[in-house]
């Protein structure tokens, strides 16, 4: 039987690069996002598409079991919001950045991990930023990514003795639906800062997360894949 794979966000950018990857593959890959409106895989042989509003924390039980039992969870779904100025920033705009990027990822590997342990084994990873660890202008963005990178630190050693791997990647900006909202001065200027001049490309960071998922031996758990061309080297 194949195993299964849970990828939010995976109907667009990084997260449909990883889901083509998986199902090449072989893998069994459920996708949950909030439309699936431009998704080339609705449809596709071993393909299940779940439409949810992942901002929605209160019915993640619900949704978990609709998915059903899997092998490998990929919390890709993110979003920014550049609009907002630190001292202009309503509320409700920041619990929803909060839920999507950080509190649902979370809950999710709550829920997932149960039957992961049972199994005895799991492949996590999480799609952080370079904005958790240099900061970013959208400060609810950089915050729920310094603290997905934190989490993923936290979870590797909770799970790691039930043969469950827990890793996440922090790409820097990448070619996809997400640059529109960044100004073109924004963009020109982190591109001096890349040694190749050049946004990474969303099939370049996915590889990085499907190797994570799959070959990545056992040891490697709990770290941090920086992906950002030495625009922050350390």
């Amino acid at each position: 039987m194949s195993k299964r794979v849970l990828i939010t966000g995976g109907n667009k950018g990084i997260g449909l690069a990883v889901s083509r990857a998986m199902l090449e593959l072989g893998f069994e890959v459920i996708i949950v996002a909030r439309n699936f409106d431009t998704c080339t895989l609705v449809g596709v042989a071993n393909v299940t598409a779940i439409e949810y509003d992942l901002s929605n924390t209160q019915d993640l039980l619900a949704l978990a079991k609709e998915v059903g039992e899997i092998d490998i969870l990929i919390n890709n779904a993110g979003y920014m919001q550049p609009k907002y100025t630190y001292d202009n920033y309503p509320v409700e705009a920041r619990d929803h950045i909060m839920n999507v990027d950080l509190y649902t990822p979370i809950e999710l590997m709550n829920i997932f991990c149960v039957g992961m342990k049972k199994r005895g084994y799991g492949r996590i990873v999480n799609t952080a930023s370079i904005a958790g660890q240099i900061g970013h202008p959208d400060v609810w963005y950089g915050i729920a990514k310094a603290g997905l990178i934190n989490a993923t630190k936290i979870y590797g050693k909770l799970l790691g003795a039930h043969g469950i791997t827990v890793n996440c990647v922090a790409p820097s900006p990448t070619e996809t639906d997400m640059q529109k909202d960044n100004s073109e001065e924004r963009k020109a200027e982190f591109k001096k800062t890349v040694a190749t001049g050049r946004f990474a490309q969303a099939e370049e960071v996915a590889k990085a997360i499907v190797w994570l998922a799959t070959d990545c031996p056992e040891y490697i758990n709990g770290i941090c894949l920086d992906i950002n061309n030495c625009s922050y080297p350390r």
